[in-house]
């Protein structure tokens, strides 16, 4: 009776400190990778600016095929992704907190359609993709605000009306 007894409190134990032991690892994202991300948005800004892909009129004259500049930059783009994607799986590269990187394609269907649609539309509107919104604000550009509350604006809208868009 007693090794019952024993038993239920070492499990009570091992619960209870289990449960102190979650409460000792920190939630969410390391400050490690905080300041990693920090430093290559910064950086990526550097480089969006330096590349001129956040001056409206290069994204105008893209969407106006006025030249290939933007073209080439994005072609740019889809290659190194496609390369790092590669190296990521042939050595299994980890997270800088040492998770598995998974890659899992995401299927088609018509919400691509008409989020492309309307990605693109803004994207000639406004001269700027997600991306170049903050590098946009950084240059001086405050008309970008506008643009980042749209964005946002946007996301929000997603978000709360996921379940009834098409997936």
């Amino acid at each position: 009776m007693s090794t019952i007894t024993d038993n239920r409190e070492e499990t009570k134990n091992d619960v209870e400190t289990s449960a102190v032991e979650q409460k000792k690892k920190p939630q969410g994202i390391s400050l490690l990778a905080l300041v990693m991300t920090l430093l290559m948005g910064i950086y990526f800004g550097i480089v969006l600016t330096k590349s001129e892909v956040v001056r409206w009129q290069r994204v105008h004259d893209m969407f106006l095929f006025n030249e290939a500049f933007m073209y080439l930059i994005i072609g740019v783009g889809v290659v190194v992704a496609m390369v790092s994607m590669l190296i990521i799986k042939r050595f299994q590269i980890k997270t800088i907190e040492g998770q598995a990187i998974d890659y899992k394609p995401k299927p088609f269907h018509l919400g691509v359609i008409f989020g492309g649609t309307m990605f693109g539309a803004g994207w000639a509107i406004t001269g700027a993709c997600p991306g170049p919104i903050y590098a946009q604000i950084g240059g001086g550009a405050w008309m970008a605000l506008i643009t980042l509350a749209g964005a946002l604006t946007g996301m929000y809208l997603y978000a709360n009306l996921r379940s009834k868009l098409p997936h």
